[in-house]
């Protein structure tokens, strides 16, 4: 009997450590842009390196969704934290590797009629989704 319930025991603790690896998050992992030389109408390139590539079916060209996570504490009714999870814009692929991609800014949520955010554009652990139409 106990060794019934010791294979029981294992083999739900393998499903359940398995079901984990194939929960993931995608996000910008790094930041690189050029170096302002102060020259008028200047157009400064920015480059944003996230962890999904060819593996998840992402392409030179794919346009992927960012999203930001917002917590915020409400410190009146139970003291519950409350997590928003929103758009805040679109990056298109330019290069793609096995397990990363290398993009650049399609289009960002800014302006007076958008949310507000506590940094006004993409930042390294932004999540990324590739974007379904």
């Amino acid at each position: 009997m106990k060794r019934i319930n010791l294979q029981i025991i294992t083999v739900l603790i393998f499903m359940f450590t398995a079901s984990m690896g194939f929960a993931r998050d995608f996000i910008i992992f790094s930041i690189v842009q050029d170096l302002p030389m102060g020259i008028e109408n200047e157009s400064i390139n920015k480059n944003f390196y996230v962890n999904i590539g060819s593996k998840q079916g992402v392409s030179e060209g794919t346009t992927l969704d960012v999203y930001r996570t917002i917590s915020r504490l409400d410190p009146y009714e139970r003291k519950q934290r409350y997590n928003y999870k929103f758009k805040i814009g679109e990056l298109k692929v330019l290069h793609s590797e096995k397990e990363t991609a290398i993009a650049s800014l399609q289009t960002i949520n800014v302006g007076k009629d958008s949310k507000v955010y506590d940094i006004g554009n993409f930042m390294i652990g932004d999540k990324v989704n590739v974007k379904v139409k």
